[in-house]
């Protein structure tokens, strides 16, 4: 099992956690990785953290394709890679409508079809087989659209790209996993139970058979919550929170990929009475009415001693070929220990 930290976005003020970050390489983590919403970027911390380490991989999880054209992305990717002697990895997600239309002012249009055609516009750019030329729903190149001038060329790199960097993207729903297990080297589900991969499996499946590809070659990498502390229903209270928003508010009613998601974890009832209650404006009771089982289920939270034994799942599944990575939020130096005894 490979183990990844996630230091999310900024508040009001930009700092990165540096002796975490150090302490994280120190203990053989795999990879950290930033973030970016509508502040902060997702790029620039992580190029300062590839400047201040010199073994530990940096991602982003994630950059918001609608906020870059998949040149840009790729121009940023074989920098950092270079910069770094191959250390970074391309996290992407489609972001949602309020952000990409709010904020970045561009239609948020179809996120799978966008998924796809960007990492096939990355990968051509980075194999450097010819000058780039492609037509798709999302993009075109050279472009031709509204407001063209009809001189644009097909080009070709001037920097020479390494085919083999890595490309992830944040996926729950079905087509999207499917289409990252078609096109991407890996998946971030925003959460995932070790026990239930088959809530996972089919669109996967299915993707890999598209790519010609198997089981070992896609890395299943979920963000998964560590809190360690005696008082348990305490460290549950920070993930229910988190739960709660995304399950309850980050979409309308009908409209919300994390309601739908944990529906298909089991936890339909509950999922739809947290909705109901955090789009009413009852926010500590939608939190309250997060199953303990759910969070005990996705994350890793209590003493020390339960998350070691807990931990006993995700290394089934880690056996089994269903979990590769795990990226942790977690912000206690003694678990990060704890984590890097259990599985590295």
């Amino acid at each position: 099992m490979k183990l990844g930290l996630l230091l999310g976005y900024s508040g009001a003020k930009l700092s990165l956690p540096m002796d975490t970050v150090k302490k994280a390489e120190a203990l053989g983590f795999d990879s950290v990785w930033t973030a970016e919403a509508y502040g902060s970027d997702a790029v620039t911390p992580a190029a300062w953290i590839l400047a201040q380490t010199s073994k530990i991989k940096v991602g982003t999880a994630i950059m918001q394709m609608p906020a870059r054209t998949p040149a840009m992305c790729a121009m940023t990717a074989m920098s950092l890679d270079q910069l770094s002697g191959g250390r970074f990895i391309v996290g992407l997600g489609a972001s949602g409508p309020q952000v990409v239309e709010g904020w970045h002012g561009v239609p948020y249009g179809k996120p799978v079809t966008r998924t796809r055609e960007y990492i096939q516009i990355m990968k051509k750019i980075f194999e450097r087989e010819g000058p780039v030329e492609f037509d798709g729903g999302m993009y075109q190149m050279p472009y031709k659209g509204t407001g063209a001038t009809g001189l644009g060329k097909p080009l070709k790199s001037i920097l020479h790209g390494d085919p083999s960097i890595p490309i992830y993207t944040a996926s729950i729903t079905p087509a999207g996993v499917s289409a990252s297990a078609e096109v991407a080297d890996g998946v971030f589900p925003v959460w995932m139970s070790p026990e239930k991969y088959s809530v996972l499996e089919p669109s996967i499946t299915k993707g890999l058979e598209k790519s010609g590809r198997n089981k070992a070659d896609f890395d299943v990498a979920p963000f998964v919550g560590v809190i360690m502390d005696d008082d348990i229903d305490g460290c549950r209270y920070f993930i229910k929170d988190f739960l709660a928003l995304y399950i309850g508010g980050m979409g309308a009613k009908g409209k919300n990929f994390y309601t739908d998601y944990a529906t298909r974890m089991g936890y339909g009832d509950a999922a739809e009475q947290v909705q109901d209650l955090y789009l009413a404006g009852k926010k500590d009771e939608a939190r309250n009415a997060i199953p303990d089982a759910l969070v005990d289920e996705i994350a890793l939270v209590g003493p020390e001693a339960r998350i070691r034994e807990r931990a006993a799942d995700w290394k089934a599944a880690s056996k089994r070929g269903e979990v590769n990575s795990m990226l942790l939020n977690c912000a206690q130096p003694e678990a990060m220990e704890v984590m890097a005894d259990c599985f590295l």
